[in-house]
């Protein structure tokens, strides 16, 4: 297993950036896998975390390995993996498409979409999903954990109004005009209805929420969203709360079904 830190020049974040890789290059191949590039998961972090949580806090290095599955963890900054036009920091496009290229370029991986999956946990979640439909040509599967699906909430918040985790002005910084992110390509539901409507293909979907998990009512609403779209994907709800003791209690089931 040959764990890497890695810096290169993002043209569309405008600066150097860093991201973990887990890539399963040093076993012994088994028999009929000669050469046979890697699959590729790109996994995201949580609000307040970094390109390290997921080595840190979780199994992923061992499921690396044990699935022989190139695993690349960028940082998202606390910005949601959305791109901010205004402050030319295009994370969404950072993340769906410049990441993925480098790392091919790079890597012995999969260029094939059914190959690469993209997931993450919380803000990632959220990215996971965003990115994965907004870039729907990229990625074959999507991975979602207690996703951070919080563009239900903050369309209807009002200038001053905090929720605990953060403000007003920090979510109109992130997401823009609040009042619009409904409808538009930061809303992961009118991502699913234009790929619909264009008749294109729908990234396979997991998700997983806790029960104790205070973001289990948006997750909620988007699977019955999925269900009412008749768009296939699994839905898993089971104890827990948000905390690296339920991801990593998911991360595995996830992966087999990606993988299957």
């Amino acid at each position: 297993m040959a764990m890497m830190q890695i810096s290169f020049f993002s043209s569309c974040m405008k600066r150097e950036v860093t991201f973990n890789a887990l890539l399963p290059l040093d076993r012994p191949e088994t028999e009929g896998e000669g050469g046979k590039p890697l699959k590729s998961l790109y996994l995201l972090h949580g609000y307040c975390g970094s390109h390290t949580d997921w080595i840190s806090f979780s199994r992923i290095r061992e499921l690396s390995d044990r699935y022989r599955i190139a695993v690349f963890m960028p940082a998202g900054e606390n910005r949601f993996y959305l791109d901010d036009e205004e402050g030319e920091t295009l994370f969404g496009q950072f993340i769906g498409r410049e990441l993925v290229e480098f790392t091919r370029r790079t890597f012995p991986v999969s260029l094939e979409r059914e190959d690469t999956f993209i997931g993450g946990l919380s803000m990632g979640g959220y990215g996971a999903l965003r990115n994965g439909l907004k870039y729907a040509e990229t990625f074959g599967q999507i991975i979602a954990l207690s996703s951070a699906l919080i563009s239900y909430n903050i369309a209807r918040m009002q200038p001053g109004h905090h929720n605990g985790i953060a403000g007003y002005s920090y979510y109109k910084s992130v997401f823009g005009d609040l009042e619009q992110v409904m409808g538009s390509d930061k809303d992961p539901e009118e991502l699913v209805r234009r790929l619909k409507k264009d008749d294109l293909s729908i990234p396979r979907i997991y998700m997983a929420c806790g029960t104790e998990d205070f973001l289990l009512d948006v997750n909620q609403r988007f699977h019955q969203f999925l269900i009412s779209e008749k768009i296939e994907h699994i839905y898993k709800e089971t104890a827990g709360a948000h905390t690296w003791e339920f991801w990593n209690d998911k991360i595995g089931g996830a992966l087999e079904w990606a993988l299957a």
